[in-house]
């Protein structure tokens, strides 16, 4: 099968959403499918900063297309302008040799493309609803609001991560429930794996924060919490990994505090392993997530972790369970559960093994390639839904994004 795979940012950006594409392409490819990847970057010293930015590096057996993402460089942002790009590289290439099926990471800008793309050539689109894309996009403007209702709409398959992520786009946008199909996050366990007996942790336990350093995933929130544990005369250290939007602030707070906190900056994921081997207990304070990549390698790697009840969380960690969860923005009680993972062994070494054991069972890369792939065979040869759709969005100059792409 000729499968075209529209990602939203791939590397050398980190994200969960980088991860997720190279795994599957890896799948895909494993299978003898002939993939196509299209890749949106950003080429400016402020994006590059933020996500890690520059053109896609090569993925054995892919033929991949790095795109700049110009109208993401600009202010007020020109999204309008990378979807024309990105619909005429992918038409482009379709005239070459055809496409089988269209798949796209993200509702928007992506997966309104390959909608587009999916009305002009007569093939289906998938379209995965990942991170921010179900949690904020279409509650910032008008035309992001109707572009997602159109893909939700007319997607031939909607792939989402989990229930809890599903039942929240269900009630953001009003759409049937039944238009979403679960197919879970998923981990390389041969790639993260303990370097330590689960649980284990040094003499000062090593407090791990890994991932996009973003106010939204709870960094600021774990750095309070690390005050508040200085202050009662727990000894620990702290790592936090990663770039993002609030790295800089992330570190002005550390410092602001008192804070002895060793920032690491990017992180490739060839280095991630190594990354969970800095921790002893992984910290993940978020808001909500689509499924987390990173918790998913934390319990690979063996770490006890604490998180938060939070849409795209409790699908994977469960309170006493197999991790720890708080409610998101509660300081004290995240300082409260650190402290226990620091000072009670056994607690760390169950919740540890049980994680570990679940990853393992349930969260594998050849499981959920297999589902995707189910899905590409049941579409092949179907005439798209979007064949009739309305491809007119109004455009509503008031969206927050179009002052700061960066966040979409």
């Amino acid at each position: 099968m000729r499968v075209l795979f529209c990602s939203r940012r791939f590397f050398p950006a980190i994200s969960g959403m980088s991860v997720y594409a190279a795994n599957l392409l890896q799948e895909l490819v494993a299978a003898g499918h002939d993939v196509t990847m299209v890749s949106q970057y950003r080429g400016d010293a402020a994006g590059t900063r933020i996500y890690g930015g520059g053109p896609p590096p090569a993925v054995e057996g892919v033929t991949v297309l790095g795109r700049r993402s110009v109208g993401e460089e600009v202010t007020p942002a020109d999204f309008e302008r990378d979807v024309d790009d990105m619909l005429e590289t992918i038409l482009a290439e379709h005239a070459k040799v055809p496409f089988d099926i269209l798949h796209a990471q993200y509702g928007y800008p992506n997966g309104w493309t390959l909608l587009l793309a999916a009305q002009r050539l007569g093939i289906p689109a998938v379209v995965s609803i990942q991170g921010g894309d179900g949690h904020w996009v279409g509650s910032c403007c008008e035309t992001h609001r109707q572009a997602m209702l159109r893909v939700v709409e007319n997607a031939d398959a909607l792939l989402i991560g989990c229930e809890s992520f599903a039942g929240e786009v269900v009630q953001r946008l009003g759409v049937a429930r039944e238009r979403f199909t679960i197919v879970p996050g998923a981990v390389d366990v041969t790639r993260f794996k303990p370097v330590q007996a689960p649980g284990a942790a040094a003499a000062i336990p090593r407090l791990l924060y890994h991932g996009r350093v973003d106010r939204r995933k709870g960094v600021l929130d774990f750095l309070a919490a690390l005050r508040l544990l200085r202050d009662d005369g727990v000894a620990f250290e702290a790592v936090v990994s990663g770039i993002g939007p609030d790295h800089d602030a992330a570190q002005a707070l550390a410092a602001e505090l008192g804070l002895d906190v060793r920032f690491t900056g990017h992180a490739a994921y060839e280095d991630a392993p190594a990354v969970y081997a800095l921790g002893d207990i992984f910290v993940s304070p978020t808001y909500a997530e689509g499924f987390s990549n990173t918790i998913l390698e934390a319990m690979a790697s063996g770490l006890p972790c604490l998180s938060c009840h939070a849409v795209g969380v409790m699908d994977c960690l469960r309170d006493g369970e197999n991790g720890l969860l708080v409610e998101p923005g509660d300081v004290p009680a995240q300082a409260a559960a650190l402290r226990r993972l620091i000072e009670e062994p056994e607690l760390r070494r169950r919740l540890a093994e049980a994680a570990l054991d679940e990853c393992r069972r349930t969260y594998s890369w050849a499981a959920v390639g297999r589902q995707i792939m189910e899905v590409y065979g049941q579409l092949r040869g179907a005439v798209p839904r979007a064949r009739s759709m309305d491809t007119e969005l109004p455009h509503d100059a008031t969206c927050r994004f179009r002052a700061a792409p960066h966040l979409l």
